[in-house]
Formats: C-alpha cells, sequence, structure tokens
C-alpha cells in the first residue's frame, strides 16, 4: 500500500510559505518520512529525556518525537505565536483552510508528528491519527479520545485479553502524554526556538490535561443527554 499524505501549508501576508507533507504508512499510520542524514543535537535520546521514557541510548540513539520534528521546528525556530497564518490541510477524503495563528497551526501539525513517530508512550495516540481532525475544539478531542481508547478496549477484549470499560486507565495516559509534553518543551527550550513552537506546545499539553479530566461528571452529563436514544430501557 502506498503512504497516505496529509499536507500542511502555511502562508503569511508578507508572502513567506512553509509545506510539509506528513508520509504515513497504512495500514498502521505509522510516520513514514525519509530518514535525514543528519540531526540536530538536541534530538538525541538523553537531551532532556522524558522522566517516563521507557527507552534507552542503546535501543534509539535518538528521540523518535524529537527527530520526527526536526525540521519543523527549523523552519519555525524564528516564529512568533502570535503571527496570523493562512494555514490550508489536504488529505485523501477533505480539505481544510482557517485563518490562525501560528500557535495553532504548528500545534496540529506537531501533534500529528508526535504521534505517529514511534514514541512508545504517545504511540497511544496513533489511533486518532484515523479521524484527524485539524483545528478541533477541546470537546471534540475529548470525545475522539474517549472514543479511541473505548475501541481500544474492544479490540483487547475481542483478544481475551483485560479491558477497561471504567476508563480507569485514560486519565493515567494522558498524565503520562502530558509529562512528555513539559519535557519535551524544555527539549525545545535548548533550541533557543521563538515561542511559536514552544507555545504549539504547551496547547497540546493543556489538551492532554483538559482530556484527562474530561471523565468527571459534568462531560459524562452531557454525552448522557446526546447518547439518550441508547440509554432508554
Amino acid at each position: 500500500m502506498s503512504p497516505k499524505t496529509l499536507t500542511y501549508r502555511f502562508r503569511w501576508k508578507d508572502g513567506r510559505r512553509r509545506e510539509f507533507a506528513v508520509l504515513l504508512s497504512p495500514p498502521g499510520l505509522r510516520l513514514a518520512q525519509p530518514p535525514r542524514e543528519s540531526l540536530p543535537d538536541w534530538t538525541r535520546l538523553e537531551n532532556r529525556q522524558c522522566p517516563n521514557c521507557p527507552l534507552t541510548p542503546a535501543d534509539s540513539p535518538r528521540c523518535p518525537a524529537a527527530a520526527s520534528m526536526a525540521d519543523l521546528v527549523e523552519l519555525f525556530k524564528d516564529c512568533l505565536s502570535t503571527e496570523v497564518v493562512e494555514a490550508e490541510i489536504l488529505t485523501e477524503n477533505r480539505d481544510y483552510r482557517k485563518t490562525i495563528s501560528a500557535q495553532e497551526g504548528v500545534s496540529s501539525l506537531m501533534g500529528l508528528y508526535m504521534a505517529t513517530s514511534g514514541c512508545p508512550i504517545l504511540d497511544k495516540l496513533r489511533p486518532m491519527v484515523f479521524t484527524h481532525l485539524p483545528f478541533s475544539t477541546l470537546k471534540e478531542t475529548v470525545y475522539r479520545a474517549v472514543s479511541a481508547y473505548l475501541t481500544a478496549q474492544f479490540l483487547r477484549h475481542k483478544k481475551g485479553l483485560p479491558a477497561d470499560w471504567e476508563l480507569t486507565g485514560f486519565k493515567r495516559l494522558y498524565e503520562d502524554i502530558a509529562t512528555v509534553n513539559r519535557a519535551f518543551a524544555k527539549r525545545l527550550m535548548d533550541v533557543a526556538v521563538q515561542d511559536a513552537s514552544l507555545n504549539a506546545l504547551v496547547k497540546l499539553d493543556c489538551l492532554a490535561g483538559f482530556t484527562a479530566f474530561s471523565i468527571e461528571k459534568t462531560f459524562v452529563r452531557e454525552l448522557e443527554e446526546l447518547f439518550s436514544a441508547y440509554l432508554r430501557p
């Protein structure tokens, strides 16, 4: 099967343009970018390694997430988060266009790279790439995250593995993801980038934090109303 391509295009009012073609290998949707001849020092695994990272330098000399985003960080290192860009995202089935801050655009692309990079913690976000939704709201993100988690439990159940129908591991998963985001922000600080990339990561961290606490009673009540047709005796 040929790689699936998601293309991100950014255009500034002054004429600057940036384009990223993200290649994903179906059906698992793992990142299939051609390897770079060389990678910057900040991508070394030991450089600000996440405290919950299970990898060792012998297994992976480079942080998978950092390596996947080397070009993105380089091209946006002089960009401020408040800069306004015209963003266009092209997928196989539909296109998205929106006038947004650079922070929002980089955040969406950064999340895509990190989820498909091969990071053993962020790899659990990869199923959400199947329904990749640029510029999603917090509640849309939570809905997709919970749906993906429950689908994973269904597949575990079908294979005779323990399934977490009560979502007890859901919060722990997103707490782990938030830990990765915070450690990665420290890694980016070593690159002396402007704040577009840093704030993009902060936004991802806020999303992870919100998602972790989303299954509290308030959001559950909203879902019960939405799914009322399924809850009738």
